[in-house]
């Protein structure tokens, strides 16, 4: 029960369940959020320490009664990694103006409720990390990505914000852009992936290669919560080895 809490957002079975199983091999035990009761349990089986908390983080209310749930079963976090994420893959004149607020909720403010939730604790221990999980289109809007990338530079914006805010108070925020496809389960076994994504026509590698591995992300995630206070870095941006950009 003295090992450190980890709580994090958006436990899938490919970011999510890595960082799980990263956070806990690194000796915390780890609160994990989602939304799907049977995939939680699962892992909650698996990793040792964890626990399992359905939520939609995008129900502020009822991750507000999650939070206090955690609180009181497992302690103050320690670290807080929000990987959750909704999105909308479509051009603004086709897609429903609700997608927007729905992304908005789950994205960003959600963030901000669960940081105003553990940071004061945070302070009071003159330590803590803040790890957010964000892709390229943070950085840039493209026309399918018009409901969705707001959302997540304001996510990006926000994190930034905070980070300038509580880096003094010895508190860690960082913002880790994956600029990647990421190899999911789901997306099925070679050669029929239903949701495997095409690498470009001239791309040189395995077709593998295209694709980030969750465990890898999570290993990014997990080294930059710890990085050194003298050495501290805000913006991350990591992509497989081979991809252009």
């Amino acid at each position: 029960m003295n090992d450190p809490v980890c709580l994090i957002t958006g436990v899938g079975d490919a970011t999510g369940a890595a960082l799980a199983r990263r956070f806990a091999a690194g000796g915390y035990r780890v609160a994990m959020i989602a939304r799907n009761a049977e995939r939680l349990t699962a892992l909650e089986a698996e990793i040792e320490g964890s626990r399992a908390f359905v939520c939609d983080v995008g129900d502020i209310g009822a991750l507000t009664t999650t939070i206090a749930h955690i609180r009181e079963d497992m302690g103050a976090p320690a670290v807080l990694v929000h990987n959750a994420v909704a999105h909308t893959f479509n051009r603004f004149l086709d897609a429903d103006p609700a997608d927007l607020e729905r992304n908005f909720r789950v994205n960003t403010t959600s963030l901000l409720y669960l940081a105003r939730a553990l940071v004061p604790e945070m302070i009071t221990a003159g330590q803590g990390a803040i790890m957010v999980t964000g892709n390229t289109s943070s950085h840039r809007g493209v026309p399918n990505y018009a409901l969705f990338a707001p959302t997540k530079a304001a996510q990006r914006v926000l994190a930034e914000s905070m980070a300038r805010d509580l880096g003094p108070n010895g508190i860690h925020v960082g913002y880790i852009t994956i600029d990647a496809a990421i190899d999911a389960s789901w997306l099925g076994d070679e050669p029929n992936r239903p949701g495997w994504l095409e690498p470009p026509a001239d791309w040189p590698w395995p077709r593998e290669d295209y694709y980030a591995k969750p465990d890898a992300i999570a290993a990014e995630v997990f080294h930059m919560a710890h990085q050194d206070r003298s050495t501290w870095a805000f913006d991350l941006v990591i992509r497989p080895f081979a991809e252009r950009w």
